[in-house]
């Protein structure tokens, strides 16, 4: 079943196309991890299939009464603003007690529940970030970067925890990555994006894409970090040449 689509879509602004020509979907319960250089699109077409930002033209295409959960790269909190990881887990809608309580036990960090979300570490805002976003027992689960600023233990140990919702809630996870080196153990496909999509398939496909290469080259900073799962596809769609682009790069944020 297909949850959210997008249909040649593209995004300008002013002069500039910060999109072209997108065209994607994504399935119940798959795992989608979308790569590209900075100023490459990738937070934009995040907020794009959110419905954040409307396109200039194409279209978005959700599931009707889809549920989605949505991690942001960046959290900006007033540091004169008293508010608690708990408190913070009961907004925009009122939680109770105990679905905070089980909720920030489930990403394994319980004893945050009363400190100030401004004194967490970065691993623990994460954390507390996908906690929000699953106690709207989300069909899918959008991440923008949420790895950005965390040591490489505690990269690993989010995308452990990702792949962990994803087996027991069956969530489809939608995940852009600034790791163009890294990408997660159990993603389905890999989506290389540079203002267009370039190339998308199966990690160890898309690792060996000549527009992949063009972009990112070949050694150790350019090479996926290829891992075989059992969704794995031995194809890739080519969607023309990729070429630099010098669009700084959108940073995702959300205000409190």
């Amino acid at each position: 079943m297909t949850l959210i689509s997008a249909s040649h879509l593209v995004i300008r602004r002013g002069a500039d196309d910060i999109l072209t020509d997108i065209s994607l979907s994504i399935s119940a319960g798959e795992i989608v991890t979308i790569v590209g250089p900075n100023g490459s699109g990738k937070s934009t077409l995040l907020r794009a299939l959110l419905g954040i930002l409307p396109p200039t033209s194409g279209s978005v295409s959700r599931k009707a009464g889809l549920r989605i959960g949505y991690v942001p790269q960046k959290l900006q909190i007033d540091r004169t603003l008293p508010l608690t990881a708990r408190r913070f887990l009961s907004l925009p809608t009122r939680q109770t007690a105990a679905a905070t309580t089980a909720a920030l036990i489930r990403v394994g960090v319980p004893e945050v529940a009363d400190r100030q979300m401004t004194d967490l570490s970065g691993g623990q805002l994460q954390r507390v970030l996908l906690a929000r976003a699953l106690l709207s027992t989300p069909e899918i689960l959008m991440l923008d970067e949420p790895t950005q600023g965390l040591d490489q233990p505690g990269e690993a140990a989010f995308y452990r925890l990702i792949e962990e919702v994803r087996r027991t809630t069956g969530a489809a996870i939608l995940m852009v990555s600034h790791d163009l080196h890294v990408v997660m153990a159990a993603s389905d496909r890999v989506i290389c994006l540079n203002r267009h999509i370039c190339c998308e398939g199966a990690p160890r496909v898309v690792s060996n894409a000549p527009e992949y290469r063009a972009l990112f080259g070949l050694g150790t900073q350019g090479a996926l970090a290829l891992y075989r799962h059992e969704h794995d596809h031995d194809h890739t769609h080519d969607c023309g040449h990729a070429h630099t682009a010098g669009q700084p790069h959108q940073h995702g944020q959300t205000h409190v």
